[in-house]
């Protein structure tokens, strides 16, 4: 077996994780929530629905939101509850 070089020293505690103050997907949410229709129907070139639904679930929840997604064949939809 070949040895292996490794570097180890002790911490007192494990730095936290950063995270992004914002996305790329926060304009979208923003404009739905500063319009007065209560359902759209949303496209982004390149992204299909379920992956948006996923990024804009995680936004909505972070910002507390009251807005829903759903998908319908492959196409997001959001509206406000």
């Amino acid at each position: 077996m070949s040895e292996v070089e490794f570097d180890m020293k002790p911490v007192e505690k494990k730095p936290s994780r950063k995270y992004r103050k914002g996305s790329k997907y926060d304009v979208i949410l923003g404009a739905f929530m500063a319009g007065e229709d209560k359902l759209v129907r949303v496209t982004v070139e390149g992204k299909d629905g379920n992956y948006l639904r996923t990024q804009l679930n995680k936004r909505i929840e972070a910002k507390g939101l009251k807005a829903k997604t759903s998908v319908v064949n492959g196409v997001l939809y959001l509206e406000k509850s």
